[in-house]
């Protein structure tokens, strides 16, 4: 007689304490401050006392960054957590990639004024 093979399907819930889409989106914009602002993953890793590894999940949004970690990442990236933050709507993406999609540094750092 067969036995019956046991489902090996996985719940896709996720813990809600296990990483998600929105640290996906603020890894990436960690990392394109970061590079905007010329700061290796190992120079950032070391003033926030973390291994190079480390850096490289929390940019992959793999790992969740605490309150107290983001707080010393945007002091190092020189802008304030709500900055980091700011990922919900579509148009602030394209508008923050076109922006780090300049290569002239003079040209990047322009500020437009409207009258």
């Amino acid at each position: 007689m067969r036995r019956k093979s046991k489902s090996k399907s996985r719940s896709t819930k996720r813990s809600p304490r296990s990483a998600g889409d929105a640290d996906i989106e603020m890894g990436r914009r960690i990392r394109l401050l970061r590079r905007e602002k010329g700061i290796s993953q190992t120079e950032l890793a070391g003033h926030l006392g973390l291994s190079f590894q480390q850096m490289q999940i929390y940019e992959k949004g793999i790992n969740r960054i605490g309150a107290a970690r983001l707080r010393q990442i945007a002091k190092m990236l020189g802008v304030d957590i709500p900055f980091l933050r700011w990922w919900r709507q579509g148009t602030s993406r394209r508008l923050l990639r076109a922006y780090t999609a300049i290569k002239d540094k003079v040209v990047r750092r322009h500020q437009f004024v409207t009258r």
